[in-house]
Protein backbone atom coordinates (compact mmCIF):
# COMPACT_ATOMS: atom_id res chain seq x y z
CA UNK A 1 0.00 0.00 0.00
CA UNK A 2 1.44 3.36 -0.83
CA UNK A 3 1.51 6.37 1.42
CA UNK A 4 -0.85 7.62 -0.62
CA UNK A 5 -3.45 5.50 -0.95
CA UNK A 6 -3.10 5.16 3.26
CA UNK A 7 -3.38 8.70 3.97
CA UNK A 8 -6.89 8.39 1.79
CA UNK A 9 -7.58 5.41 3.75
CA UNK A 10 -6.72 7.51 7.25
CA UNK A 11 -8.76 10.71 6.20
CA UNK A 12 -11.63 8.45 4.92
CA UNK A 13 -12.43 7.32 8.39
CA UNK A 14 -12.40 10.82 9.82
CA UNK A 15 -14.79 12.75 7.51
CA UNK A 16 -16.81 14.97 9.27
CA UNK A 17 -20.53 14.57 8.77
CA UNK A 18 -22.00 18.12 8.98
CA UNK A 19 -25.60 17.71 8.99
CA UNK A 20 -25.37 15.02 12.02
CA UNK A 21 -23.36 17.19 14.15
CA UNK A 22 -25.89 20.08 13.34
CA UNK A 23 -28.82 18.10 14.37
CA UNK A 24 -26.64 16.51 17.46
CA UNK A 25 -26.27 20.56 18.64
CA UNK A 26 -29.48 21.33 17.87
CA UNK A 27 -30.74 18.54 19.97
CA UNK A 28 -28.69 19.25 22.92
CA UNK A 29 -29.80 23.02 22.52
CA UNK A 30 -33.50 22.12 22.60
CA UNK A 31 -32.56 20.00 25.57
CA UNK A 32 -30.79 22.81 27.82
CA UNK A 33 -33.63 24.76 26.96
CA UNK A 34 -36.27 22.20 28.38
CA UNK A 35 -34.17 22.03 31.22
CA UNK A 36 -33.78 25.53 31.82
CA UNK A 37 -37.18 26.04 31.60
CA UNK A 38 -38.29 23.55 33.96
CA UNK A 39 -35.81 24.73 36.47
CA UNK A 40 -37.60 28.30 36.04
CA UNK A 41 -40.79 27.18 36.77
CA UNK A 42 -39.44 25.22 39.82
CA UNK A 43 -38.16 27.93 40.91
CA UNK A 44 -41.38 30.04 41.01
CA UNK A 45 -43.40 27.07 42.09
CA UNK A 46 -40.89 27.43 45.36
CA UNK A 47 -41.42 30.92 45.68
CA UNK A 48 -45.37 29.95 47.03
CA UNK A 49 -44.42 27.20 49.13
CA UNK A 50 -43.94 27.45 52.84
CA UNK A 51 -43.32 23.92 53.57
CA UNK A 52 -39.53 23.22 54.77
CA UNK A 53 -39.13 19.93 53.75
CA UNK A 54 -40.85 20.83 50.10
CA UNK A 55 -39.09 23.59 49.76
CA UNK A 56 -35.88 21.19 50.02
CA UNK A 57 -36.65 18.87 47.57
CA UNK A 58 -37.53 21.34 45.01
CA UNK A 59 -34.15 22.44 45.74
CA UNK A 60 -32.54 19.51 45.31
CA UNK A 61 -34.64 19.02 42.53
CA UNK A 62 -32.86 22.03 40.90
CA UNK A 63 -29.66 21.28 41.70
CA UNK A 64 -30.31 17.89 39.49
CA UNK A 65 -31.13 19.46 36.85
CA UNK A 66 -28.16 22.18 37.30
CA UNK A 67 -25.79 19.02 37.40
CA UNK A 68 -27.53 17.69 34.10
CA UNK A 69 -26.92 21.10 32.07
CA UNK A 70 -23.41 20.83 33.45
CA UNK A 71 -22.69 17.27 32.06
CA UNK A 72 -24.54 18.13 28.60
CA UNK A 73 -22.35 21.53 28.33
CA UNK A 74 -19.50 19.36 29.37
CA UNK A 75 -20.01 16.88 26.99
CA UNK A 76 -21.26 18.21 24.23
CA UNK A 77 -19.61 21.80 23.54
CA UNK A 78 -16.46 20.74 25.40
CA UNK A 79 -16.25 17.74 22.92
CA UNK A 80 -15.72 15.40 26.04
CA UNK A 81 -18.24 12.86 24.69
CA UNK A 82 -16.48 12.06 21.68
CA UNK A 83 -12.80 11.95 23.48
CA UNK A 84 -10.78 9.09 25.11
CA UNK A 85 -12.16 7.34 28.96
CA UNK A 86 -8.52 8.73 30.34
CA UNK A 87 -8.79 12.34 28.96
CA UNK A 88 -12.25 12.22 30.96
CA UNK A 89 -10.58 10.88 34.05
CA UNK A 90 -8.49 13.75 33.68
CA UNK A 91 -10.79 16.60 34.01
CA UNK A 92 -13.70 14.73 35.81
CA UNK A 93 -11.60 13.49 39.12
CA UNK A 94 -10.30 16.88 39.81
CA UNK A 95 -13.54 18.52 39.37
CA UNK A 96 -14.89 16.30 41.37
CA UNK A 97 -12.26 17.29 43.97
CA UNK A 98 -12.76 20.40 43.76
CA UNK A 99 -16.58 19.98 45.10
CA UNK A 100 -15.13 17.93 47.73
CA UNK A 101 -13.13 21.05 48.63
CA UNK A 102 -15.85 23.95 48.64
CA UNK A 103 -18.29 21.08 50.28
CA UNK A 104 -15.06 20.18 53.54
CA UNK A 105 -14.60 24.12 53.42
CA UNK A 106 -18.54 25.18 53.85
CA UNK A 107 -18.54 22.38 56.18
CA UNK A 108 -15.52 23.86 58.52
CA UNK A 109 -16.61 27.69 58.24
CA UNK A 110 -20.09 26.49 59.64
CA UNK A 111 -18.40 24.58 62.17
CA UNK A 112 -16.11 27.17 62.96
CA UNK A 113 -19.53 29.26 63.50
CA UNK A 114 -21.18 27.08 65.73
CA UNK A 115 -18.22 26.62 67.76
CA UNK A 116 -17.42 30.16 68.27
CA UNK A 117 -21.00 31.26 69.12
CA UNK A 118 -20.85 28.51 72.13
CA UNK A 119 -17.81 29.62 73.23
CA UNK A 120 -17.67 33.10 73.02
CA UNK A 121 -21.35 34.31 74.56
CA UNK A 122 -20.48 38.27 73.54
CA UNK A 123 -20.62 37.16 70.13
CA UNK A 124 -23.45 35.39 69.93
CA UNK A 125 -25.39 37.97 71.91
CA UNK A 126 -24.09 40.55 68.97
CA UNK A 127 -24.68 38.33 65.85
CA UNK A 128 -28.54 38.09 67.44
CA UNK A 129 -28.93 41.53 67.65
CA UNK A 130 -30.95 42.94 64.43
CA UNK A 131 -29.96 46.78 63.21
CA UNK A 132 -32.45 48.66 61.75
CA UNK A 133 -31.89 50.40 58.34
CA UNK A 134 -32.43 54.22 59.11
CA UNK A 135 -35.63 55.97 57.51
CA UNK A 136 -34.79 57.37 54.03
CA UNK A 137 -33.78 61.63 54.18
CA UNK A 138 -33.09 60.94 58.04
CA UNK A 139 -30.32 62.77 59.79
CA UNK A 140 -28.28 59.75 60.10
CA UNK A 141 -28.05 59.21 56.92
CA UNK A 142 -26.63 61.98 55.92
CA UNK A 143 -24.27 62.07 58.59
CA UNK A 144 -22.53 59.24 57.24
CA UNK A 145 -21.44 60.51 53.62
CA UNK A 146 -23.07 62.68 52.25
CA UNK A 147 -21.90 66.07 51.45
CA UNK A 148 -24.12 68.79 52.79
Amino acid sequence: MSATENFQEITHHHDFDRETARKEVIRVTIILTVITIIELALGFVMMSVHNELMRHLLKGAICIFMLAKAFYIVAYFMHLKHELRNLIMTIVVPLLLFIWFILGFLGDGNSYKELRNRYDRYHYEQSQIKVEKPAHGSHDAKKEGAIE
